[in-house]
């Protein structure tokens, strides 16, 4: 199998990847998932797609990660197995989709408006 490579965003948070055959070793900015990711939740959200297909020791991932948070870098990643998963084999697709994993999360930061602390709070109103 030559290399597949896919992109996963969530908020900030940008991953690209690169899926060859291997044993399993997933590799983020040239450092080890459970060293980059050291919360075993977030551990498991990245690695919730592999095991789903049950492929988790199948193939080695190569990740950039850049941007965002803790959650939002993991979720990324996530988006970005499954849809690897996806073009290395078009039959998981309908699984994946039925857990959630295919879909990419819209919500994004609301900018902050001029004259107001934030994006909706307003200065407090003074009468006098």
């Amino acid at each position: 199998m030559e290399v597949v490579n896919a992109l996963g965003r969530r908020k900030a948070a940008v991953a690209r990847i690169y899926v060859k055959d291997g044993k399993g070793g997933i590799t983020i900015n040239n450092r080890e998932l459970k060293e980059y990711f050291p919360q075993e939740t977030l551990q498991y959200v990245v690695l919730q797609p592999l095991k789903l297909l049950n492929v988790a020791e199948q193939y080695d991932i190569k990740v950039n990660l850049d941007g965002g948070g803790f959650n939002g870098q993991a979720e990324a990643l996530r988006l970005a197995i499954s849809r690897a998963l996806v073009k290395i084999d078009p039959e998981s697709k309908s699984e994946l989709k039925k857990a959630g994993f295919m879909t990419r999360d819209p919500r994004e930061v609301e900018r902050k408006k001029p004259g107001q602390p934030k994006a909706r709070k307003r200065f407090q109103f003074s009468k006098r």
